[in-house]
Order: C-alpha cells, then structure tokens, then sequence
C-alpha cells in the first residue's frame, strides 16, 4: 500500500477515532464538538507533524556553525540520495538514536542523540544518516510522524475519557456510558500501539537497503546496529522519546517486556545486522 493512501486512510482514521471518544463522552454534542477538534487536529497534524514530534522529543535544530562535521556529512550524503539537503537536529540524550521526520523531502529533518555522536565512528555515523535519508527518499516520514501524532492524540483523549468516567458519577452528556468510557480509556494504549505497529515494519528494511546504497556500503550501517544493540542488552533507553514517538527512532528507544513485544514496530536487530552483513 502507497504512502499517500496510508497517509489518507490515517487521517480519516484519526477523524473517526476522535469523533467516537466525542459521542462517547458528551453524546450529540460531543459528536459536533468532536469533528471541529478532528479536522482542526488533523490540518495540524498533517501541516506541522514534524515540528510536533521534534518538540516531543526535545530535539534541537542545528546549523552548520553549530554541529559543522555532522551537517556536512548530512549534505554531502543527501547529495548522493539526490535529495534537498535536511535540516539537521540533536537531542540531548545519552542513549543512541536517531530519526527523521517532516512532511516531505523539502521539509524534513534528520534528528541524531548525543549518545549517538559520542559512541560512532565516521562511517557508522554515515551508515545510520544514510538510513535516515533512505527514509526520507522514501516518503516515510510522514506517514510515521502522523501515526506518532496519533498515537499521542489516542492517549490524550483515553486520559480525558478515563478522567469523565471517573468523576462524572454517571451524569456525562446525553448518550454518555462511564463504562464504555473506562473501557476504551483503558483499550486505547492499546489502539495506539497496533496501529503504530501496523505501518510496515518492512519499511525499516527497505530504509536499511536504501541507506547501504546511499551510504556506498552496508558495514557502516551494520556496525552501527551492533552498537546500537549492545547499548540496548545494557538497558540504556532514552530520557527524551516516548511510547507514542518510539516507530520513528532507527531501532526502539524504549525498553521492551511482555506484551510490548508483541506490538513491536521494529523488526529485531539481529536479522537487520544479518541481512546487511550478507549484502555485496
């Protein structure tokens, strides 16, 4: 499935799942309320997804006097991609990551933790970039920041339904049921992580493929990995991400247990090492 059309059936996804906590939690009127919220949330979200998630991430936009050897690796590696050159961002966080996001190559940001800058060489560093470029090459970004922009608006409306069902004592909006507010307050994390976990995790493949072509190598990019898993068997997670933002990062940021595994959106990094340890 393209893009474009997951993008689009995310939107009116988006849409129903707003107005559906609306009506649950002031009836008819909640309903109409609900559908202003949903089209003003999704303008938002479409138009400034990117600059929602660096925010989220406390992730800060760098120029060329501030970071020179990371911009100039970005440039010089989104030339070879045949891409406009991102801005370039740096989360101050210890653990290693990155991500990119934006709305499309022409507004897109590359986004590297301080962990990662401290712990990679050159060509790891380009191997990781290059796999964030093939992101961008791709036209993932989007899609991925809008599902993180979701996945936050799930959890603040099941707060909000959790909160109404709680205090209301039964005396909600016309149509108003606290119990199926408590239950879909409880259902929505949920929601989130399956919807998260349902834009392909084939994706990181193919950025992974990509991101070897651009890069010219795959062993960059799979040293990085080894890293990256081994900062990960440690338990360094990040400070900065969050569960909501978590499919946008190179590998999970989080620490996953029990049920998170099973909505995992990336696949293991042991068969992305394998895989680009096999490429000639």
């Amino acid at each position: 499935m393209g893009n474009q059309l997951k993008t689009f059936l995310l939107l009116v996804l988006m849409t129903g799942v707003i107005m559906f906590f609306g009506q649950l939690i002031g009836g008819r009127t909640g309903l109409i309320v609900a559908f202003g919220i949903a089209l003003a949330t999704n303008f938002v979200s479409y138009w400034f997804s990117g600059s929602i998630v660096l925010a989220r991430n406390k992730a800060t936009v760098v120029g060329p006097e501030d970071a020179p050897g990371l911009y100039q690796l970005v440039e010089h590696l989104a030339s070879r991609a045949g891409l406009p050159t991102p801005k370039v961002a740096i989360v101050e966080d210890p653990a290693p990551n990155a991500f990119a996001t934006g709305r499309n190559p022409s507004h897109a940001v590359v986004a590297v933790t301080r962990g990662l800058l401290n712990i990679m060489n050159r060509e790891e560093l380009a191997g990781v970039l290059s796999h964030e470029l093939a992101h961008v090459k791709h036209r993932d970004i989007l899609i991925c920041s809008l599902a993180a922009v979701f996945a936050s608006v799930i959890m603040l409306l099941a707060n909000i339904a959790r909160f109404t069902a709680m205090f209301s004592g039964g005396r909600g909006g016309r149509g108003f049921n606290p119990i199926a507010a408590l239950l879909m307050a409880l259902l929505a994390p949920f929601a989130a992580m399956l919807i998260q976990a349902a834009i392909s995790r084939s994706r990181e493949y193919l950025a992974d493929d990509g991101g070897a072509d651009i890069a010219g190598s795959s062993l960059g990019l799979a040293s990085a990995l080894e890293k990256l898993q081994q900062g990960t068997s440690r338990g360094v997670v990040t400070a900065t991400a969050t569960p909501e933002t978590a499919n946008l990062y190179i590998v999970n940021p989080l620490s996953r247990q029990g049920l998170a595994n099973l909505f995992a959106t990336h696949p293991p990094i042991e068969e992305r090492i394998q895989r680009l340890r096999g490429m000639r």
